[in-house]
């Protein structure tokens, strides 16, 4: 797996959010190396989306996503989730992308299918805010198949399995979730998912 650059994060918001489907998220700690691979996103565009947390402006809590791109943005909700964002596009910016769920592939167990459970089966808490994505222990990797879906074929006749072929990745677009308080821009469809894959949050 290769290490996305910092450029892959000085993008578009909306490029970056259905790029990073299909790309591997990679946390190390305690010795242990979990990897899921990212199935469904959610686009925030920065203070003008009224369903981004830097509509409030430039806060204590906030200041990340004002923060230069590929940095890793970690809050707390509810009392009991984290929830994990990579933040997009120019320093001052303040977009980001949610990683919504990831589809376990090394060393993760529990649900992963929504931003807090992927959090929480994948040990990502406050201790990751504004951690640095090009580390050596917490980063995200561009797949092998690079964005294209790998489907192995039946064996043939001989018993040898056939080779591998691919097909392009079907990308999913829908509003965003819980930010009815949001007005027209929860109508907008900046979420997106991998299509037919079981472990995105909600269809």
């Amino acid at each position: 797996m290769k290490k996305l650059p910092r450029a892959f994060y000085d993008r578009d918001t909306i490029i970056v959010s259905k790029e990073l489907l299909g790309k591997f998220l990679v946390h190390k700690s305690r010795g242990v190396e979990r990897i899921g691979k990212i199935v469904e996103t959610e686009a925030y565009l920065g203070p003008h989306d009224l369903a981004a947390h830097s509509a409030r402006g430039l806060t204590e809590r906030t200041k990340i996503m004002f923060g230069p791109p590929g940095h890793a943005y970690v809050y707390f909700i509810y009392g009991m989730y984290f929830c994990m964002n990579v933040v997009t596009e120019h320093e001052g910016h303040a977009s980001a992308v949610l990683l919504r769920a990831v589809e376990p592939v090394k060393n993760i167990e529990g649900r992963t299918c929504g931003p807090g459970l992927l959090c929480r089966a994948m040990k990502i808490d406050r201790k990751l805010n504004g951690h640095d994505l090009l580390s050596d222990n917490f980063f995200i990797a561009e797949s092998d198949d690079y964005g294209w879906a790998t489907v192995l074929r039946r064996p043939n006749k001989g018993g040898a399995a056939a080779p591998p072929y691919q097909k392009k990745i079907s990308i999913v677009k829908r509003p965003r979730i819980g930010v009815d308080y949001a007005k027209h821009w929860a109508r907008r469809h900046l979420r997106f998912y991998i299509k037919g894959n079981p472990f995105v949050s909600k269809k």
